[in-house]
This record gives structure tokens, sequence and C-alpha cells, in this order.
């Protein structure tokens, strides 16, 4: 495992036995592959955004599973073992049914396909160039990671609108945006540094979701003298 998404990170660059905040190796292992699947299906879904074939069922998906790797969310295994598999039959099934409507998903001329949409679970499974340490150059790597801590805050924020009925598309593509920019090896820099600020924009753009979904479900929010003392 390497983890470094909290300031509690074993010495302040990583946790690579197990994690300070409790989670296990192997669990931070598949958190990795889950999050990888979800680029595959970014890859696919965003193909299907294009043609206005997105099911909600998929976007819900891939939120609720972002926001489970969040620090301190989840820590069962078989829980992540269970997302990766579905992830994987998801990503496919989106692949099937656009190639069955006589859409180019790229993946029969193999151009720019990201591994992400073609990786079997087997590969997954023994892949060591899944984690934070596959990007070898340290600003490209803690960019893409700046980018996706990002997307797991909006997902956090995203889901419990969701949760009151409330959603924006936008939000959704931008998850897609994202997740595929940390695998995209053409992106400078300065190109992932202008993700990072519209991941900032975007965030605001989910708390304002949030805020909505809270106050016309409970109400808005007023100062109100409650009883502190003893019955």
């Amino acid at each position: 495992m390497f983890c470094f998404q909290c300031q509690e990170t074993s010495k302040g660059t990583g946790c690579t036995k197990a994690g300070v905040c409790g989670k296990q190796g192997n669990v931070a292992d598949l958190q990795d592959r889950l999050i990888y699947v979800l680029k595959g299906i970014a890859y696919y879904n965003s193909i299907a955004r294009k043609h206005g074939s997105v099911k909600s069922s998929t976007e819900r998906f891939m939120l609720d599973s972002l926001f489970s790797t969040l620090t301190n969310t989840n820590f069962s295994e078989s829980t992540f073992e269970e997302r990766i598999t579905e992830g994987i039959k998801i990503r496919d099934s989106i692949r099937t049914e656009l190639e069955s409507k006589g859409i180019d998903t790229g993946t029969n001329t193999n151009v720019n396909v990201p591994h992400p949409a073609t990786v079997t679970r087997d590969e997954l499974d023994v892949s060591e160039n899944v984690g934070v340490l596959a990007t070898d150059d340290e600003d490209i790597r803690s960019l893409r990671e700046l980018l996706t801590y990002g997307l797991k805050g909006i997902s956090a924020y995203a889901h419990h609108a969701a949760v009151l009925g409330y959603t924006d598309e936008t939000i959704f593509d931008f998850f897609e945006k994202g997740l595929l920019a940390t695998v995209d090896d053409e992106l400078s820099v300065d190109d992932l540094t202008g993700l990072v600020l519209e991941c900032g924009d975007v965030s605001l753009t989910t708390l304002q979701l949030l805020d909505k979904a809270n106050s016309q479900v409970y109400g808005h929010q007023q100062p109100t003298e409650i009883n502190i003392g003893t019955r």
C-alpha cells in the first residue's frame, strides 16, 4: 500500500504498511483498484453522455464508490471486492451497449483508449501500476492525486445531496473529466493545475446543491433558543 490522502499520514510522507487511521494495506490496495475501475467506467460513460445514453444508476455507482474511498469512510474488504466486480460489469455493459448502437468506442482500433477501459479482473488483481506511485513524475503525480482527492470531496457532498433527491449533471460530467485526466499522459503540469482549479469551482457548485437540498427538505437554518438546563 501507499496512502497519503490525509494529514495524519505516517511521518508526513505516506502510510506503507497500515494506515494511521486503521486502514489495512489490503484495503488500501483494493481502494486503488476500485478507483482504477472507475476511470474505465468514466471513459465509456463520457462517450455515452455525448450520445445522451447515460444511466443514473451508473452515475450513482461512481459517486458512491468514490465516496467510499475517502478517509475513514469504509474499511470493508468485502465491500471493495464487490464494488470492483460490479464496476467491471458496469464498464463492460456500457461498452457493449455503445458498440451495439454502432458508436465507436476506440477499443477495436485501440486509439487513445486508457488502460482502465480494457483491464481484466485478473490483470487488475496482480497489477502494481494502479496506485499513487504508478506515476513517476512527482509533479504530475501530486497534481493527479490532488485532483483525485478533490473529486472525493465533491463525491461526499454530492452523495448527501443525492440521498435527498438532488443531483446535477455537470457534477457527474466533471467526475468523468477529472478521472480521465489522471490517466492522460498528454496533460502537462499547467493542464492539471487548471483542472484542479476547475475542481474547486465544481466543489462550490456541489456545496450550493447540497445547501439547496438541505433547505428544501429540512427548511432554512435559523438561530433557535433551546433548553440547555435540566428537567
